[in-house]
């Protein structure tokens, strides 16, 4: 029954997206027998990526979901084990740590990996969950290609949005960009770059605008979005009061949607724990050339994959990082066999009755 019992694990790892898989193949080859937990979202945020073009070893593509299942089975065949849970605390005060599950469940462990990655901020409206995949990404870098020769709409104001958008003009007929306000959030040297693109009829600007539905079917992609538009900007907000006749809502017509408004790394169950986070959550590890890159202000404490990397956000980095973070804790957990195996005898420690020194 939940919460009855504490059962040890000499590795646990937070996350089972290509970060936590990756670390967990290359812990169970080490023989460190690693217990991983695929939270809310199994497999993280490729399996909502239809099509994965630019994962090495695959000249063909694979799906995210495909590729996922793939690196289960590898860490299985080695020897992790993977469960369904989402962790709710770690207490870092005591040796071993000791892990809380949010179904009560409770398991001690000698070394945590935090692969638990970061959520792609969404709008919430109408259309999403069904074209999230199907015309409706998170990643320019990802699923750019996949719609070449459409035109294309980035949502978002700040320096994602505007990185994105200029990388989406190597496939995009038009790239739109629309921003609830008038002002961007991004640098000055972002905005810079993005207006030398709308000067070259590249990128065209929808300002004070916002999206409030999606509209398309994951068969025939997308097909247009629902904008509204007011001139003093947060145009949603105005609908909600009373200058909601002010507001001027209408179709555009694109063939892909980019939301470009931030990640919300899942960093919250580590609150109590020593650990250091930035502003914006995302876990900090020493990151420097050299062994222990993974490693945190917590000794036994590693992170990997999205819920460290702010910047990059690709398969192939967090598959990298996720196997640094194995080796770092692998050399951890051996340090920590090494501190608690009893003394070797050696000829002038022995003292046992009979031991004849020659």
């Amino acid at each position: 029954m939940p919460g009855n019992s504490v059962e040890h694990r000499r590795l646990i790892v937070s996350g089972s997206g290509i970060a936590g898989l990756s670390a967990a193949i290359y812990a169970a080859r080490s023989n460190n027998e690693p217990l991983v937990f695929q939270g809310e979202e199994p497999g993280g945020q490729l399996t909502l990526t239809t099509d994965v073009e630019n994962y090495p070893g695959f000249p063909e593509g694979i799906s995210g979901p495909e590729l996922i299942n793939n690196m289960k089975q590898q860490a299985r065949k080695f020897g992790a084990d993977i469960k369904n849970g989402v962790v709710e605390t770690v207490d870092d005060s005591q040796r071993p740590f000791r892990v809380r599950m949010t179904n009560g469940d409770e398991y001690t462990t000698d070394a945590l990996i935090v692969a638990s990655g970061a959520s792609a901020r969404t709008l919430g409206i109408p259309g999403e969950d069904e074209m999230i995949g199907y015309g409706l990404s998170t990643c320019a870098t990802c699923d750019g290609a996949f719609f070449r020769g459409e035109d294309m709409l980035v949502i978002g104001g700040g320096d994602a949005a505007m990185e994105e958008a200029n990388f989406l003009t190597k496939f995009a007929d038009t790239v739109y960009i629309a921003h609830r306000r008038e002002e961007f959030r991004a640098e000055d040297v972002w905005v810079d770059r993005t207006m030398e693109k709308v000067d070259d009829d590249d990128i065209e600007l929808l300002l004070n605008t916002e999206a409030v539905e999606l509209h398309g079917t994951p068969e025939d992609g997308m097909e247009k979005v629902t904008l509204v538009e007011h001139p003093d900007g947060h145009p949603t907000q105005k609908l909600a009061s009373d200058r909601a006749d002010e507001v001027t809502e209408y179709d555009f017509d694109v063939g892909a949607v980019f939301y470009a408004i931030g990640h919300t790394p899942n960093t919250g169950y580590l609150e109590d724990t020593g650990v250091e986070v930035d502003d914006a959550g995302y876990l900090q590890v020493q990151n420097t050339i050299g062994p222990g890159e993974t490693k945190t202000g917590v000794p036994g404490l590693f992170g990997a994959g999205d819920v460290v990397d702010f910047h990059y956000q690709q398969a192939i980095t967090a598959g990298g990082s996720g196997c640094k973070a194995a080796l770092d804790a692998d050399e951890y957990l051996s340090e920590l066999d090494h501190e608690t195996a009893p003394e070797a005898v050696t000829p002038e420690t022995a003292d046992w009755p009979g031991y004849i020194r020659l």
